[in-house]
């Protein structure tokens, strides 16, 4: 106890600056703490105050020329990090540990079982344009996912409430179907920004008008968005540059070169082979966070052959993970088992039987489905994730054991996502992942959702997701999330290749708290919340 009392006093002294690295290392070592901890324990209590101004360039492995301001429609990281992160706020958000915390609401409390949440909203908080934010305008950004023919990603997270009502200008009141003890996680969803509303009781998105630590100056789909400083922004301890761009950078190669060149501060998706090139450079930092996210093979459950549950199962018995995970990611992450739920999450499990490369196994079921052998179609792109097409290439060679041939089709990195993800029947993909196992497969396994991109229809699946949302019993809770897993894991069309680690590299003058792993980019949410040291 006594040595961690001195350790948390030294740490509030580097916190100050008043104890530099040697004399914290030399007083925290005395105290009886190891030289790796003392040096571990400095950086982290160490940081420099944040210093406003600078223009802050981002380059990302995303974009596409379909990309509109419309929230609904937000595909990936792109628009996620720089129309949400960076432009917007939703009512909560997640922070570095993985909390559902207050954003443009103050408070929020769950009543009759948690089929009725209150949220009252920050008092004075403003729009760009100078409106105030109000209840109204709450109300209807979360219809604006809800109405008839909207195809919102966010439709399906939405499905449960039966109501919501502005109370007055700062308080919104939700009403569910049934009991959600995880409702506040699902507004901080970055689909659900809030926008002004208009005369009519739409809610205005095409102006880019929002609430977030940065103005709209610019966005050309596929190519770039920039921003400027929001004055205003109800934060006074974020939003510390003067100026962020972003720029859509899809070729990791390129993308490499402009952070090497000094053209981009930061990049996410980092190419694995190339990290000890950037590890060497003393003006690069390279960081690593395990979080929810998953690179996934989709099979469309609707379509021959992939409408075989045999067949799927044999497909998934007929790849090595552990050697692509080895050979194209270089140990970066963890090995998946056709589970979408990371074992972070709570609630996550482990379904039984592993599976794990057995060629005997995949034969099998080949001849229970009454076939010998098999000839596939997978379209992948690296924009899906980087490596995806060395993945499916080397997945091709381990599936020829199992009499599986599988033949790999490079589609192009532009368009991939409008052209090829949901259009055909066997794809490369990702998932960020979600905190909770509810939002996790409300998003992509229920049944009508509409990024359901194994378009798996399972009514037990879709029984238990409604019945676990609402049961309080966290035993009883437990066993049907546990249920739902083995489902998705017997009977779903997901191949979950493995967890991924999100490997960003930027410049040495940058500095942060604690990341976020719920997304990439410090959740989304890295122009808002990192600043340069000078």
């Amino acid at each position: 106890m006594e040595v961690n009392n001195k350790l948390e006093q030294l740490k509030g002294l580097a916190a100050k600056g008043k104890i530099n690295r040697r004399e914290f290392v030399q007083y925290a070592m005395a105290a009886g703490v190891t030289a790796a901890v003392a040096e571990k324990a400095f950086i982290s209590s160490a940081r420099a105050e944040p210093k406003k101004g600078g223009t802050m360039k981002i380059g990302l492995g995303h974009g596409a020329t379909t990309d509109t301001l419309d929230p609904g429609t937000y595909p990936d990281q792109f628009t996620g990090t720089a129309l949400w992160g960076t432009l917007s706020n939703s009512l909560t958000e997640i922070d570095a540990k993985g909390n559902v915390v207050p954003d443009l609401a103050e408070s929020f409390e769950p009543s009759d079982g948690a089929k009725k949440w209150v949220f009252k909203l920050r008092k004075g908080v403003t729009f760009h344009n100078g409106k105030t934010v109000t209840a109204d305008d709450v109300v209807a950004s979360i219809q604006h996912h809800l109405g008839e023919g909207s195809k919102s990603a966010a439709k399906s997270l939405l499905k449960s409430v039966t109501s919501i009502k502005a109370d007055g200008a700062e308080t919104v009141v939700f009403e569910l179907d049934g009991g959600n003890a995880d409702f506040p996680y699902t507004v901080s969803d970055y689909h659900m920004p809030i926008m002004p509303k208009r005369d009519d009781g739409s809610v205005d998105w095409e102006s880019g008008v929002r609430t977030g630590a940065y103005v709209l100056d610019k966005f050309e789909p596929g190519v770039s968005a920039t921003f400027n400083k929001n004055p205003n922004y109800y934060k006074s301890d974020r939003g510390w540059f003067e100026r962020v761009e972003f720029l859509s950078i899809k070729d990791v190669t390129a993308r490499t070169n402009a952070l090497m060149a000094g053209e981009v501060h930061y990049m996410d998706r980092c190419d694995l082979k190339s990290l000890d090139l950037l590890k060497a450079n003393p003006n690069i930092v390279v960081s690593e966070v395990t979080g929810y996210g998953h690179y996934i093979f989709p099979m469309n459950c609707t379509v021959a052959p992939f409408d075989n549950p045999d067949i799927r199962n044999a497909i998934k018995y007929s790849v090595d993970r552990e050697q692509v995970l080895a050979n194209v990611f270089l140990g970066h992450g963890t090995v998946g088992n056709d589970n979408p739920i990371a074992p972070t999450v709570k609630f996550a499990t482990n379904p039984e039987p592993i599976h794990s490369y057995n060629p005997e196994k995949a034969r099998e079921l080949l001849k229970k489905a009454g076939l010998d052998s098999l000839k596939i179609d997978l379209s992948v792109a690296d924009a899906a994730f980087a490596g995806a097409v060395d993945s499916a290439l080397l997945w091709k060679e381990h599936a020829k054991a199992c009499n599986i041939e599988i033949n790999v089709i490079k589609e192009p990195d532009d368009g991939y996502w409008d052209n090829v993800w949901l259009k055909k029947p066997f794809v490369a993909s990702y998932w960020s992942g979600r905190p909770t196992v509810d939002w996790m497969m409300t998003t992509a396994y229920a049944a009508d959702a509409a990024w359901n991109d194994t378009f798996w229809k399972n009514p037990r699946f879709n029984e238990l997701l409604l019945a676990a949302r609402s049961e309080t019993d966290e035993a009883k809770r437990a066993a049907m999330y546990a249920e739902m897993q083995q489902l998705v894991h017997d009977d779903g069309g997901l191949v979950n290749l493995l967890f991924n680690s999100y490997v960003e590299a930027g410049v040495n003058t940058l500095d942060h708290g604690d990341m976020a792993a719920n997304w990439q980019l410090d959740g989304m949410r890295i122009a808002e919340r990192w600043w340069f040291k000078a």
